[in-house]
């Protein structure tokens, strides 16, 4: 039996499953996740508040993705009988790069084919000051009210500029807390019709001529009232942002996006829920437990210590069943379902495609086809047809087959980080006054 476990490559047309523990951002987790655990209280609880339950699950389930040993399928070729073995992955969002990668490529799909219509519009970036931040930082539920007060301002402006009676403006918003330096930066990415649409379906569009610093004032006025509502901020808050010369409040709308191309479409819907960082913009060096991380442009970069650099990370990790991503107005999973209930005829404006279905989302080797541009399920060997032929997740049976092929996932080719010694740690614990006690005693 011949199996291919190498890493994927770009630099060929076979695919290779990946191995994610020789990469410099596992490799970080790894090394340095659990000294970070048992340091958060005393370093990062002040900063970005308690850690939440979440965070840990998230980071050890990430660890255990693309393991070999936590389980994986076996994938076998119709013809010569080729086989390789198919990690199973963690399906968790932002913080682990595969995983969300697939997660952004389905969304790009799904919106194009099953929510956005063949309308023009437009790509809307709502941005708050860094003086209110942390206060999404500690309590994550207001984001949803950013969310929900820049859907007012919109869907007011929507209404106001097709002034048709019935017509409902459509969106899609996604939430985004971090920034270029991964920095706890909350700010909203709306996909917005540019226009409304009647019960029937037909698109009214607006007018061409958007002013984007006229919707500005209204954002800002509803969001700082909110946070003086919740008890958050006070009036001389207020009345200090109001003096600046640039209040930090910023709403930045794009020209006017033509439903000429699908591909262009789909990318902007991916861009929007993309991951909070990028592992080609990272090296790790684990001798001194640094990180390194270059901005976009690759002008600046940014020296972390590995424990701050996770701490950076674990703030942007989402809540359990926290919405990121919501459809609004007409492109609501409410109006879509009523849309679909009564299978109401659309307009020449509007163009539903069908032939996406759930199903198609769930398809990881044409996920994997379209971001890498290799199809998994095409034997290297003879180019026949290759098939899933069992899942395994009995660990007795999965070290049996991978002790028999000589794979040892758990082999430490590097030294571990230097660690403080136990010792000098004990002696930094006791200076907290935890210890202060004679031992006599017990």
């Amino acid at each position: 039996m011949s199996l291919n476990t190498l890493a994927v490559s770009k630099n060929t047309k076979e695919y290779r499953c990946r191995k994610p523990q020789y990469s410099p951002y596992y490799q970080c987790i790894e090394d340095n996740y659990e000294v970070f655990e048992r340091s958060y209280d005393a370093k990062y609880q002040e900063k970005f508040g308690y850690l939440r339950p979440i965070v840990s699950k998230v980071i050890y389930q990430y660890l255990d993705c693309g393991i070999l040993h936590n389980g994986f399928a076996r994938v076998k070729c119709n013809d010569c009988k080729n086989e390789y073995l198919l990690a199973f992955s963690c399906k968790r969002r932002h913080f682990c790069p595969s995983c969300h990668a697939k997660r952004v490529a389905a969304f790009g799909e799904f919106a194009c084919s099953n929510v956005l219509k063949n309308v023009p519009h437009r790509h809307f970036v709502f941005s708050i000051p860094k003086i209110i931040r942390i206060y999404f930082l500690f309590d994550r539920t207001l984001l949803k009210e950013l969310s929900r007060i820049a859907w007012e301002v919109l869907s007011l402006y929507y209404k106001n500029a097709v002034n048709k009676k019935g017509t409902a403006p459509a969106a899609i918003s996604s939430i985004q807390t971090f920034g270029d330096m991964l920095g706890f930066n909350p700010h909203l990415h709306i996909l917005c019709a540019d226009g409304g649409f009647k019960d029937n379906g037909t698109f009214y569009a607006a007018g061409k001529d958007l002013n984007a610093e006229s919707l500005e004032p209204l954002f800002r006025h509803k969001l700082l009232s909110m946070l003086v509502k919740r008890g958050l901020i006070t009036e001389r808050v207020i009345e200090l942002i109001s003096s600046w010369y640039h209040s930090g409040f910023n709403v930045y709308c794009s020209d006017r996006i033509y439903p000429r191309s699908a591909q262009s479409m789909e990318n902007l819907a991916r861009y929007i829920i993309r991951a909070s960082f990028s592992q080609e913009r990272l090296s790790y060096l684990s001798e001194s437990s640094r990180v390194i991380y270059k901005s976009k442009d690759g002008s600046d970069t940014e020296d972390f210590d590995s424990l701050d650099f996770i701490a950076c990370l674990s703030s942007h990790i989402p809540n359990k069943n926290e919405q990121m991503v919501r459809y609004l107005g007409f492109y609501s999973n409410v109006c879509r379902g009523k849309r679909k209930k009564q299978g109401s005829a659309e307009s020449e404006y509007v163009i539903e495609d069908d032939s996406y279905n759930k199903g198609c989302s769930k398809s990881w080797a044409r996920l994997i086809k379209k971001i890498y541009e290799v199809d998994p399920l095409v034997c290297p060997k003879c180019g026949g047809k290759m098939r899933i032929i069992a899942l395994l997740e009995d660990y007795n049976i999965i070290k049996k087959i991978l002790d028999w092929l000589g794979i040892d996932e758990f082999r430490r080719d590097r030294p571990p980080p230097k660690r403080l010694a136990v010792a000098d740690s004990f002696d930094d614990y006791a200076q907290n006054d935890y210890v202060d006690c004679n031992y006599s005693d017990f």
